[in-house]
């Protein structure tokens, strides 16, 4: 061989070796993608038409076969109540926040309570993702989970991804079983459920475990005030298939034994059992939702407006110089908001939300909710009669905001964010920004309280100090902190820059602060 190939043999092979180590090392140190990442799909399901024979046998094999996904829930949460007066109120406020002699972080500490509850879920994955209902798990500070014929009492949890509109939660077990897990559910589709429907619901009622019980589907579309989130209630499956506490999060199947909806509520009197008026969640809403739980972020949208929930009768139609009764009233437009700065005004019409008919105010909700915040969508509106067209950049829904925590109301002690750096936020409300006197325009959130030997204690964070950023980004509101917050993972260090009240100086301070997460 010539010097030359020689030398060009030994350059190539130089070459593939440096990319084959650089490769291992890259692997080594997580610098390349990798390729078992895990693609988060929507399950399949079974959309076609239901038939056939119901026999004797039909909801015995429906029992048979899915009992092994169905699993029982066992939360415990740690409270510690509070007076409002410990954060907001009294010549107590005065002292610790504006000079006073006792040091911020050395109140009292409130005896603590436990509270245990039980809940249903059903496994929807085998990597040990489980779903159930978010009221299930909301606030708890343990989670275990009891499997079908499992020799183990229960296995650990953590909850991966909550969504309070359709009141749905994702879990994960954090422990498996030797064996793993073998079954998971069958998803059907609730839009073909019709009243008189046969349905099956299998949960925890009362504890008592893996209870099968069976009944039809009463009504669709029923909106159950004071499930999920108020004012964005979500149309709920009826039936007289026996629920009761400790079914919330179980399925509904129907006869092929598939998942047509999570078992959520039960109406009832005051003996807290059920009197055959039971809801469920229809599984659309909430499979459509499943690979944003995956992630641990729902991400809805908003325009910024107020709908009758009241169908347009005839007489309305013509008044409002209709085609027919079909759109959605706009009674109210947040000022600064998507649909203000769109043009719309209290009083239209929305006959069209991007290019789709409004059928009514229900179907515009449901329709802005699922449109990706940052979207510029046409309208068609009537106004006073005369169609008009107009353009709207969907806004990002927070929930926090919009369900009362904004300003102008006081958080109750119970309603106070959790952060995960042994502190408690607040929303800024109108009330806490006339005693804190903070400057105009200043957004974030309030921290509440500081607990002794904590990450927030170690890096010097003070009740009454308003978070402004976190890890250099603005913070528009409590929600965006914890957010932020809660993406910091345990042994790393988040930077906050807060507001602070000068402590008998009168001077104010903007003071950044690192703290290291537990």
């Amino acid at each position: 061989m010539s010097t030359k190939k020689t030398t060009l043999f030994y350059t190539v092979l130089i070459v593939i070796a440096s990319i084959a180590v650089g490769m291992v090392i890259a692997s080594r140190l997580d610098l390349s993608p990798s390729s078992s990442a895990q693609t988060v799909t929507l399950p399949p399901a079974n959309s076609a038409p239901l038939g056939g024979p119901i026999d004797a046998a039909t909801f015995r094999n429906i029992a048979k076969s899915q009992s092994p996904v169905v699993v029982n829930i066992q939360t415990e949460a740690r409270r510690r109540t509070r007076e409002l007066t410990e954060f907001f109120g009294g010549d107590d406020f005065i002292e610790r926040f504006f000079g006073g002699q006792q040091p911020p972080n050395s109140r009292r500490r409130q005896p603590e309570q436990y509270t245990q509850g039980a809940g249903t879920g059903f496994i929807v994955d085998k990597d040990g993702y489980i779903l159930t209902n978010n009221h299930v798990v909301e606030g708890a500070d343990t989670i275990r989970v009891a499997l079908y014929g499992s020799r183990v009492d229960s296995y650990p949890a953590k909850v991966v991804g909550r969504d309070p509109i359709t009141d749905s939660a994702l879990i994960q077990l954090t422990e498996m079983p030797k064996e793993g897990l073998k079954e998971v559910a069958k998803f059907g589709d609730s839009d073909q459920l019709q009243p008189g429907d046969w349905v099956m619901a299998i949960g925890n009622p009362f504890g008592l475990s893996h209870t099968v019980t069976v009944g039809v589907v009463s009504a669709l579309g029923r909106q159950l005030i004071g499930s999920g989130v108020g004012g964005r209630e979500q149309p709920m499956i009826q039936t007289d298939a026996a629920i009761n506490p400790g079914n919330s999060g179980g399925p509904m199947l129907n006869v092929r034994g598939e998942v047509v909806g999570i078992n959520t509520a039960i109406f009832t009197d005051q003996r807290s059992a059920n009197i055959g008026i039971g809801f469920a969640t229809p599984i659309n809403l909430v499979r459509e939702l499943l690979p944003q739980l995956r992630t641990g972020k729902i991400t809805r949208g908003r325009i910024g407006v107020q709908v009758s929930r009241r169908p347009l009768t005839e007489s309305e139609a013509k008044a409002f110089a209709l085609p027919n009764r079909a759109g959605a009233v706009i009674t109210s437009v947040t000022k600064g908001a998507a649909a203000d700065r769109g043009g719309l005004k209290p009083g239209d019409v929305v006959g069209e939300y991007n290019g789709k008919a409004v059928k009514d105010s229900d179907d515009l909700v449901n329709m802005v909710v699922r449109t990706k915040p940052g979207t510029t969508v046409p309208l068609k509106v009537y106004r006073q009669g005369k169609p008009l067209s107009l353009n709207v950049t969907v806004e990002e829904l927070d929930l926090v905001e919009e369900q009362g925590l904004q300003a102008g109301e006081e958080p109750e002690a119970e309603e106070s964010i959790e952060t995960g750096f042994g502190m408690e936020l607040a929303p800024i409300s109108a009330e806490a920004s006339r005693r804190l006197q903070l400057p105009a325009g200043i957004s974030g959130a309030i921290v509440t309280t500081v607990e002794r030997g904590s990450g927030a204690e170690a890096g010097g964070v003070l009740p009454g100090d308003v978070i402004t950023q976190v890890n250099n980004k603005p913070v528009a509101n409590a929600a965006d902190v914890r957010r932020e917050l809660q993406a910091v993972r345990s042994g790393e260090t988040a930077f906050l820059l807060v507001w602070r009240r000068g402590r008998g100086t009168g001077t104010d301070q903007e003071i950044f602060l690192t703290l290291t997460k537990p």
